[in-house]
């Protein structure tokens, strides 16, 4: 496969993914006739702001009879859009090895942003030159000049009040209406991990249709991993046509190389492996798109972590004087006091809550962790920048330009937890299975409701999702609005330790990563040989991180530049 990239002048052309809704009533009728035609008028009446005419989830490459081209790409990047200049043109591709071409060298301190995000995110890729679209971002090349910026930016309304019935009512509209505009046309199916999202589609999907949805959900036969039983809840509720499938070890073995392969450059969510054998379920039982709940917690705030901030947010209401002439020195690490039973806690909470958003959220990251210089190698660590990610993370998370911290930090989530992790994983399994992907809570005017719910509505206290659950109270039953969040966690670290041939694989692929000059080969000797035998759930993480980074590798990309 090659890049597409337009070189006649004078000929205006477009290439579209996904679903284009129109919201002007003239381009939605040219649109019903030829979308590519409806995209160059948008971009010829509106420049680099037609997106904001479009709802849906969709990319899109437009080169005017002028030679502008403009990319573009949905709110949460639900299609991936990458691309690189070439001269007075651009070339696109959703995927970001067929934009690189025959010219692969590789970006180190992309290979550090996998290790440290487990995943790559944007703008950046593996490769080096080639970009991928930030989600609601445009990229325009004009006389040679290239503008990459937000076409969309969330704003919070966080005055906005109404009474609860009407918001219910408004929300259980919407998303009624968007799971059907999501199941029309096709034969569909829903994952179905038994949590609030996935049960609530499950049971609109079976309202809409009129006949039971197809659900599919995958369990796992290792204590503490298995949730299939609230799964089985929500499909007796609903009446839905329910499958099950239970995710082995043998399974890895087999489909690892090839899924880690399918990407266009190295992921690293564990439970990208699960969700295919979902879909590859799904497809099997003629289903050609599969939805999913992704967007829920992000929107309605269902994060755990929502809470645990605002707990530390706290910490900045106490006096200054007590914070730094009292509790700050004399809980300092490595003080006699921090480590004494009972004071370890307190300890720990000023630690951690002295420590500014959104740095806060990486004090536990496992590479940080388990310390740079002990994982990477000095030649590698020459190649980047530490720092880079952070800074990164801080521009995003400043830009919600929200004053409610449960705002800001969903914002900061649409573009890390979404757009750059929790889709492509769904959209990569459900792509490798042969099925389409669908995300209706993630719909346009869903998400402007939410921008428009409270802050309060969303974590009351330290109660998650609250208006959510709320509102669907009596809908779902009573036992999935209790549950907690889990979702399709894979028990890899245990079960590396005790399957021979999953064993084998792994070891084998860390071993060939420690030959690349990235992680330090001692590092990897001493992960597998004392650290992961003794927290295999810890250490596992990171054994998967690397096993997936070597699987992409040995599919024939270039070891990284120096």
């Amino acid at each position: 496969m090659t890049a597409a990239a337009a070189t006649l002048l004078g000929v205006a052309s477009a290439r579209a993914y996904g679903e284009s809704r129109f919201v002007d009533a003239d381009l939605a009728s040219l649109a019903a006739r030829d979308v590519s035609a409806a995209w160059i008028d948008a971009f010829e009446r509106y420049g680099a702001a037609a997106p904001t005419k479009v709802h849906g989830d969709f990319a899109v490459a437009i080169r005017d009879r002028t030679g502008r081209t403009l990319l573009a790409v949905d709110r949460f990047a639900i299609h991936p859009l990458c691309f690189r200049v070439e001269g007075e043109t651009l070339a696109f591709d959703p995927r970001a090895d067929v934009v690189a071409g025959a010219s692969k060298e590789q970006d180190p301190q992309a290979l550090f942003d996998y290790l440290y995000f487990h995943n790559i995110p944007a703008p950046r890729t593996i490769f080096r030159g080639v970009q991928r679209l930030p989600a609601g971002h445009y990229a325009l090349l004009d006389k040679g000049r290239l503008t990459v910026a937000p076409w969309w930016k969330p704003v919070f309304e966080e005055a906005y009040s109404r009474p609860f019935p009407e918001l219910r009512e408004e929300f259980l509209r919407l998303v009624r209406a968007a799971v059907a505009r999501q199941a029309e046309g096709v034969q569909t199916g829903c994952f179905l991990s038994g949590g609030t999202d996935s049960s609530t589609i499950a049971g609109m999907l079976t309202e809409i249709t009129g006949k039971p949805a197809h659900t599919f959900s995958i369990g796992f036969n290792a204590a503490g991993y298995d949730e299939m039983e609230y799964a089985r809840i929500a499909a007796r509720h609903f009446g839905t046509d329910h499958h099950e499938y239970y995710v082995t070890p043998d399974d890895l073995v087999e489909s690892i190389p090839m899924v880690a392969r399918s990407y266009d450059q190295p992921f690293g969510n564990s439970s990208v492996l699960p969700t295919y054998y979902c879909a590859r379920l799904a497809r099997t039982s003629g289903v050609e798109r599969m939805l999913g709940g992704d967007g829920g917690d992000e929107l309605f705030g269902g994060n755990s972590r929502y809470a645990k901030q605002r707990i530390f947010g706290a910490y900045d209401r106490i006096p200054g004087w007590m914070r730094s002439g009292l509790l700050e020195p004399l809980l300092a690490p490595g003080r006699t006091l921090a480590r004494l039973p009972g004071v370890k806690k307190a300890a720990s909470y000023v630690e951690q809550a002295r420590v500014p958003m959104p740095d806060r959220l990486q004090m536990y990251n496992l590479l940080s962790r388990l310390g740079l210089d002990e994982v990477l190698t000095p030649e590698f660590l020459r190649t980047i920048d530490v720092e880079s990610p952070l800074r990164q993370q801080r521009e995003v998370y400043s830009a919600s330009g929200s004053t409610a911290l449960i705002n800001r930090m969903l914002a900061f989530d649409w573009r890390y937890t979404l757009a750059d992790n929790d889709l492509p994983k769904v959209v990569g399994a459900t792509t490798l299975a042969g099925v389409g992907a669908g995300f209706p809570l993630l719909d346009d005017a869903l998400t402007d409701f939410s921008l428009r719910l409270e802050p309060e509505l969303k974590l009351k206290g330290l109660q998650l999702r609250w208006f959510f659950k709320e509102a669907l109270r009596g809908f779902l039953p009573d036992a999935t609005l209790a549950k907690q969040k889990h979702g399709f966690g894979l028990p890899f670290g245990v079960w590396v330790n005790a399957h021979p041939a999953l064993r084998d694989l792994a070891l084998r692929s860390v071993s060939a990563l420690g030959r690349r000059g990235i992680v330090r080969e001692q590092f990897i000797r001493k992960l597998v040989a004392e650290h992961l035998p003794a927290h295999p759930g810890y250490y596992g993480e990171m054994v998967w991180l690397l096993m997936m980074l070597e699987q992409w590798q040995d599919r024939g990309a270039s070891q990284p530049a120096a």
